[in-house]
């Protein structure tokens, strides 16, 4: 009997002394509820007592929806292709490809990732891993994934909140884009290169697919079939696409740092492609992976690109501007573009090594917010619009010699003599000698009132002339 006892005892004693050291059986560590809990993409189990506050992101999509979740500060470190916002680029740049050492030296209580780097470098993953550092994989293969991303990555940084009301304004602005679409009877058939190599495509479910539905498109390679099951690209080939050449509309081909199809020259000049109706009437267009295949809010813009592209006589006619009120630098950016129908401006890490000039996303006074914020940037850094180098003036209103001076930007003219009256009061008098001789802009009782400000219904009729 008590020897029994004694065992018992002893029994009991290791058990405390094992739970006094810190180690648990796997039915104490599964009955312990954790404020974060999850799967992650890659399959694990993620177990965190609290949001992290010291966050490493090392794909552009996770830092770019951390800020977009509002955070700033929290976030220690990014990758090295992580462009936008503007704001990320003073954040200290790590790399899945160099010594984890220091990563480990600023002592990240999270670090993001996705899954082409767990397979690509295991070893690295399981050295932050063995440190003590949570590590989460993520990526929505499929557009009807994005909503769950979006709330993991709230969950991970207490913002849950804020990841539902993104998500709300998403789909909202997602609906008004599909109700625009919805109007149009004859929608254009479109093919979308993702990649140069053997002329590869998305598969039908993947966010491309989706954006180009949603945008009013018909997705000619309803076949297509991906590579593997960890990825939406799909192998598609000259032949096939060739065969299908008469019914293809338009052609759109993404460029960036994962995947690069041609662009509108390469892609013309490949044997047999100046059959394919979209090419020969010169409707190829690139866009920016980052808009139309990288899980972040900025998607909607993509959709908005693609209908530019898909319906151009639709989403690009200025006639919507139809004010009696004075013309805003911001609008009248919007406009250029539009009758330029020119597609929005995107960094890459080039951007930011401008030495001179403006520089993308440094103006003062227009926040990445603003309705106007794309268009202001590609009409500045497209030389169409001259400003300071840190200030725009939003709101700033348009006088006549200044609107002389953009559409001179706009096209070529022939320079002839004219008789202005008030010529000696313009500062560029051979633009406005050139902008009147063209009949674009006409004379008021012989002179050209430089400083007057311009109504958006007077710029309308103006650049309808050109």
């Amino acid at each position: 009997m008590k020897k029994r006892i004694t065992s018992v005892v002893l029994v009991l004693l290791l058990i405390f002394t094992a739970v006094g050291c810190g180690v648990k059986s796997d039915k104490v560590s599964s009955n312990k509820k954790y404020k974060i809990e999850f799967k992650d993409d890659s399959g694990r189990t993620i177990r965190m007592d609290k949001p992290a506050k010291r966050i490493i992101s090392l794909y552009s999509a996770h830092t770019e929806n951390l800020f977009e979740l509002g955070l700033d500060e929290e976030i220690i470190g990014r990758g090295k292709s992580d462009t936008y916002p503007p704001k990320i680029i003073p954040k200290k740049v790590y790399s899945y490809k160099d010594d984890t050492e220091s990563i480990l030296s600023v002592q990240p209580d999270l670090v993001l990732i996705r899954p082409f780097i767990e397979r690509h470098s295991p070893d690295f993953v399981k050295a932050l891993e063995n440190a003590g550092v949570n590590v989460v994989s993520l990526y929505p293969e499929s557009f009807d994934e994005f909503d769950s991303y979006i709330e993991k990555l709230g969950m991970l940084t207490g913002k849950e909140k804020r990841a539902k009301e993104l998500l709300e304004d998403f789909h909202k602005e997602m609906d008004v884009i599909e109700k625009d679409s919805s109007k149009i009877k004859n929608k254009v058939k479109v093919f979308f290169e993702s990649t140069e190599t053997n002329c590869r495509t998305i598969t039908p479910k993947s966010t491309a697919a989706k954006s180009i539905e949603i945008a009013g498109g018909i997705n000619i390679a309803q076949d297509a079939k991906a590579l593997n099951d960890s990825t939406s690209i799909a192998d598609y080939g000259a032949e096939r696409i060739l065969e299908k050449g008469k019914q293809i509309d338009v052609y759109v081909a993404q460029r960036g740092s994962m995947n690069a199809g041609g662009n509108p020259h390469s892609i013309s000049i490949r044997p047999g492609f100046d059959k394919i109706k979209g090419v020969a009437n010169g409707r190829v267009y690139n866009i920016d992976e980052k808009l139309i295949s990288s899980p972040v809010f900025r998607h909607v813009k993509g959709m908005r690109e693609l209908q530019r592209m898909f319906y151009p006589e639709i989403f690009d006619d200025i006639s919507c501007f139809n004010s009696d009120e004075p013309l805003t630098r911001e609008k009248l950016a919007k406009m250029i573009i539009m009758v330029k129908h020119k597609l929005i401006f995107t960094p890459t890490s080039r951007t930011y090594k401008k030495k001179k000039g403006h520089v993308y996303g440094s103006f003062k006074d227009v926040d990445t917010s603003s309705p106007y914020f794309d268009y202001i940037e590609t009409s500045v850094l497209s030389g169409y619009i001259k400003c300071d180098k840190n200030t725009f003036n939003p709101k700033g209103k348009i006088t006549r010699e200044e609107l002389a001076q953009v559409i001179y930007m706009l096209k070529d003219f022939d320079l002839k003599e004219a008789n202005v009256l008030d010529i000696n009061e313009c500062s560029n008098p051979n633009i406005i000698k050139s902008i009147v001789t063209n009949k674009v802009m006409q004379l008021e009782n012989g002179r050209f009132n430089p400083h007057k400000i311009v109504t958006e219904k007077e710029v309308v009729k103006i650049l309808k002339r050109l």
